[in-house]
């Protein structure tokens, strides 16, 4: 692989199985690239290791056997400390339960995520109100959790992951607890996020949702069974193939 494409490699994994206790098998020989600016569904039903896959790229948990690269960094070769340097530095999480810190502006919610930035605090609530305009609540800056809707929550919870500019958006079941008008203006604002130069990845059981984004990477019992685009100009891959 030349210097250029690594660069435009966000993730990289080869060979990854994960087991537990030495007896049940998440994951089992996972390839995976997920180039720069990519929006692409992880799509599985309920124990199929997706949640597992989501741990892994998120550098949350470390694989048994294979090699996990995330932003040029072998993740084998990093300690804990820097393990965590480099999630928070690269890595926004959405969660498909999303707790915002109840009593606290949405600005100031959004502004927790750049605590460790360095930055002085007046940096850290501009940047979250200018976050917060991107995601459509201009207008619910100064508001408290209790008087956001749950699709607001959700919007907020993506401000708060994406204020930092990570290099890559793990989205967890973004859908999961909101109606479908919600999860509609939450998908069309990754899809948005995304035109504007974000790296996504939506992890979800939802084929509906899955076969609505550019690429779909399908796993079933810890392993990758496909991995195609949506776009009828472009043929299937093959299982871990490179793009």
């Amino acid at each position: 692989m030349s210097g250029a494409e690594h660069s435009k490699t966000v993730v990289s994994l080869r060979g990854v199985m994960k087991e537990y206790a030495g007896k049940v098998t998440a994951l089992c020989g996972v390839n995976l690239t997920v180039r720069e600016g990519e929006l692409l569904a992880i799509v599985g039903p309920s124990g199929s290791g997706k949640s597992t896959l989501l741990h892994i790229v998120g550098t949350l948990d470390r694989p048994t056997v294979g090699s996990v690269h995330i932003a040029g960094h072998d993740v084998a070769a990093l300690s804990d400390r820097r393990l965590s340097a480099l999630r928070a530095k690269h890595v926004g999480f959405v969660f498909q339960a999303c707790h915002p810190v109840p009593g606290v502006s949405a600005r100031d919610n959004v502004a927790e995520g750049l605590l460790y930035s360095g930055l002085p605090r007046s940096v850290r609530r501009r940047k979250a109100a200018e976050v917060l305009e991107r995601v459509g609540l201009a207008d619910r800056l100064d508001h408290r959790p209790h008087q956001l809707s749950g699709g607001q929550k959700q919007r907020v919870a993506i401000a708060r992951a994406v204020v930092g500019e990570p290099l890559l958006l793990l989205a967890d079941e973004p859908t999961g607890a909101l109606d479908s008008a919600s999860g509609a203006v939450v998908m069309d604002l990754l899809r948005d996020l995304n035109r504007e130069g974000a790296t996504i990845a939506v992890i979800t059981h939802d084929t509906e949702i899955a076969g609505s984004l550019p690429r779909e990477v399908r796993i079933r019992d810890g392993e990758v069974v496909a991995d195609v685009r949506n776009l009828t100009s472009v043929p299937p891959m093959e299982p871990g193939a490179e793009l």
